[in-house]
């Protein structure tokens, strides 16, 4: 089964998680990077990733896309959000 991973920031940290259909949003499986300047690197969200629980989907590449922290408001702070297909590293439902 495919999921959607995504990162995004908000308040200078970076936060990693996975998008489970059918769930609460709270029970979504996620990763705090805590503070940081710089987006966390490939590798640094693999092993977030990892230890969630999901692999990559062969030949999948982070998608980025920006939005306005306020809806429609284009002089408010840009928000980045990253996302990429995963499935659990298990090949089962997580």
């Amino acid at each position: 089964m495919e999921y959607t991973a995504q990162i995004s920031n908000r308040g200078g940290r970076w936060r990693l998680y996975v998008a489970l259909m059918g769930g609460l949003v709270s029970q979504w499986p996620e990763h705090d990077f805590g503070p940081a300047v710089t987006v966390p690197t490939v590798v640094e969200r693999s092993r977030a990733l990892a230890a969630l629980g999901f692999v990559f989907i062969d030949g999948a590449e982070w998608e980025w896309t920006e939005d306005n922290e306020t809806y429609g408001d284009d002089t408010s702070p840009v928000l980045l959000l990253a996302s990429i297909r995963v499935r659990s590293r298990d090949g089962g439902q997580s």
